[in-house]
């Protein structure tokens, strides 16, 4: 075992580079381009790139789907749900990468390396647990998340689409670690990849001008997203594996390896986002099961509603949740490096807590706009006709637009809440949880068990529900503006306990 000097030596060492590594940075990033990977804006636009494929994809197979069967769209909505339980492990070990590897001023190239690594195997592991899981089950997710008309005739779009626990797993980590070691580049390779193959497949397989004389089914689709999805992320892999060579071999140092130590520190603040996860996605799921029991139509509307928030609203804003996330963790580490980083209740000034917060302050003021302008345009224009374009369904269209109207105002509120709770993600992940657990517990679970015990006229039922979705965006945005003001105060106090980085892990 080293000894006490040792371990000490090794991390001012660790801490020297780290700063050697921002001081370069900062001469030269005169001569960035605006554009650059590195630099704030240069990685929205990559972000941007990276979340708005996936997203069309998903709004193109909706179409796809409606055209082969109409009847079976709400089966592709099995896809999203899995991707939701996916979700909780992929928000796991992950979201710990913004505060962990993206802390380039107290940790080396190498020790980030290793701990991205680690991360990787690990959370590749557990989603191929996940997709066993899922194979076993399958007729227990198809009652629970398929209308009763269209289940049996689902089953098999259901195993198919558990291997999404496998492919999000590898490419969620991937362009996490990435994203943090700023390369969003990486992502970005990984949508396109996915988006050109998909879009190539469904125009020569299950399009109405498809190769052949064969007739495609929902199940054709399916099998062609499982191949796009784990052809992607192992392309993604592949890029960072390369990057990495290319890294080492710049430093000239050894090549990194998995370690349990580095395991263990992703571990600390990953169970503070595994907990708030598993909370949210459980409650969010058992309302949703409730939506999907109002039958055929309703179920297939809120996938539809889904397909649309997430296509044209949510894009700009996970763009720059994402950019948000990078740089407020590398201001953090930077800032820990000052102060010292064997100090457990460090003390901020304001002027500190200002230039850790200032992308997600750059953030919250562009996606304002962003969202003010798309909710007057999607008000005005309408999205009845959307909705009938991808469901090839008059009654899901009417169903969708009422959905719409009654809560689109509260997706700016969704905006603002994204950037700010994303200061608590990078930088205290225990703060984070804190804030989820009042959203979750004061407002969503409340409703979760009002809608289970209370059935409502069918006539008026969407209003119940779009108080509980709306609601909940308007009380999260309160919940976490209040949290991040006690944050930030206790920060200026020395009252916000922080992790001792003892070496290089």
């Amino acid at each position: 075992m080293p000894s006490p000097k040792s371990s000490v030596a090794v991390l001012a060492a660790g801490i020297e580079q780290g700063r050697a590594n921002d001081a370069s940075d900062d001469r030269h990033q005169k001569l960035r381009l605006p554009w650059n990977r590195q630099t704030y804006l240069g990685s929205v636009i990559f972000n941007f790139g990276a979340f708005l494929l996936p997203a069309l994809y998903s709004t193109l197979s909706k179409l796809w789907v409606a055209n082969i069967d109409s009847s079976q769209v709400v089966t592709t909505d099995v896809y999203t749900y899995i991707g939701v339980i996916a979700q909780v492990l992929n928000d796991g070990l992950p979201r710990s990468a913004w505060l962990i590897v993206g802390d380039k001023s107290t940790r080396t190239i190498s020790s980030r390396l290793t701990l991205s690594y680690t991360m990787i195997v690990v959370q590749v592991g557990l989603g191929t647990l996940m997709t066993v899981i899922f194979l076993a089950t399958s007729d227990k997710l198809a009652a629970a998340f398929v209308p009763e008309a269209v289940r049996q005739s689902s089953l098999t779009y259901v195993r198919i689409s558990s291997v999404e626990a496998l492919s999000s797993a590898m490419e969620t980590v991937v362009s996490s670690c990435t994203r943090a070691l700023d390369h969003p580049d990486v992502p970005l390779l990984i949508s396109s990849t996915k988006f050109v193959i998909n879009i190539i497949l469904d125009l020569l397989i299950i399009s109405k001008f498809h190769v052949g004389s064969f007739t495609p089914t929902v199940n054709t689709q399916a099998w062609i997203r499982l191949a796009c999805d784990l052809t992607s992320a192992t392309c993604g892999l592949m890029y960072f594996l390369y990057i990495t060579f290319k890294l080492l071999h710049q430093l000239e140092q050894s090549k990194v390896k998995v370690s349990f130590s580095a395991f263990q520190t992703l571990a600390r603040p990953s169970i503070y986002t595994f907990t708030e996860s598993a909370i949210r996605n459980a409650i969010y799921l058992w309302i949703v099961s409730r939506i999907i029991l109002l039958g055929e139509n309703y179920a297939t509307a809120w996938g539809i509603f889904n397909t649309i928030r997430w296509g044209l609203v949510m894009v700009p804003v996970q763009a720059f949740e994402a950019s948000t996330l990078t740089f407020v963790g590398h201001n953090w580490g930077i800032w820990r490096a000052r102060v010292g980083v064997h100090l457990r209740r460090p003390r901020a000034s304001k002027a500190d807590i200002i230039e850790i917060i200032r992308p997600a302050l750059v953030s919250c003021s562009i996606v304002t706009v962003a969202e003010v302008v798309l909710c007057i345009a999607l008000s005005t224009r309408g999205i009845q006709s959307f909705a009938y374009y991808l469901s090839n369904s008059e009654v899901v269209a009417e169903i969708t637009q009422m959905m719409w109207k009654a809560i689109d105002w509260t997706y700016i509120f969704y905006a603002l809440n994204y950037q700010l709770a994303a200061i608590l993600l990078a930088a205290s992940p225990r703060w984070y949880l804190y804030q989820a657990l009042g959203s979750n517990f004061l407002w969503m679970l409340p409703w979760a068990i009002v809608v289970t015990k209370i059935s409502f006229p069918q006539a008026t039922v969407w209003t119940y529900y779009a108080i509980i979705f709306g609601g909940a965006l308007v009380f999260d945005f309160v919940d976490v503006s209040i949290t991040l003001l006690i944050w930030a105060f206790r920060l200026s106090r020395g009252k916000v306990k922080v992790d001792i980085i003892n070496g290089t892990l």
